[in-house]
């Protein structure tokens, strides 16, 4: 089996592509193995200097701490993954998917959480990324940032430049784009 591995706008994120579906959740971030039940997740959770997974429906991101160079921990990664898929296994996460309820959000908030789910999210998980919309509050929209795009430094400008851009012109009563 061929995993593909793609580099991220932030350079301590990695970008794998198994070519087989990861993910039937939806998107997941795992920072701890104790968070996960999933053998393989924590074995990558295990390796010195891995910081967190995210897990789409066709990739993982791995992201590693900055002192750490991904020569040394790369070739594990990818031993790891074909050897999970090797043993016949098909995909990563395959538990029902828990969606976000929306009916409780105000009518704003659907149109917000439409623009990122339509708009934004595709481009973020092209770079190994996540936007999750948080909450919509005196015409700032918080969000939070996960995958590649956690910690990563052209973050700031894909938030200002693409996400607070687009959400102001489709709606006029958002203002500012914040992550937490």
């Amino acid at each position: 089996m061929f995993i593909q591995t793609q580099t991220t706008p932030n350079p301590n994120s990695l970008k794998f592509i198994p070519g087989k579906k990861v993910s039937s959740i939806g998107s997941l971030e795992i920072q701890k193995k104790d968070e996960i039940s999933n053998i393989l997740l924590k074995s990558i959770l295990s390796i010195n200097g891995v910081e967190s997974i995210f897990l789409d429906e066709d990739f993982l991101s791995v992201n590693k701490e900055e002192n750490i160079n991904w020569e040394d921990i790369k070739h594990i990664i990818l031993a790891l993954l074909n050897e999970y898929y090797a043993n016949g296994k098909e995909i990563i996460l395959e538990e029902k998917p828990q969606r976000e309820n929306v009916e409780n959000y105000q009518e704003i908030e659907k149109q917000i959480i439409q623009i990122l789910d339509t708009k934004i999210k595709p481009a973020v998980a092209r770079d190994g990324g996540d936007i999750k919309f948080i909450e919509f509050k005196n015409g700032i929209v918080k969000v939070q940032l996960r995958g590649s795009c956690a910690g990563c430094p052209s973050s700031v400008i894909t938030l200002k430049q693409g996400v607070q851009n687009l959400l102001t012109h489709y709606i006029p009563d958002v203002k500012q784009v914040e992550a937490i």
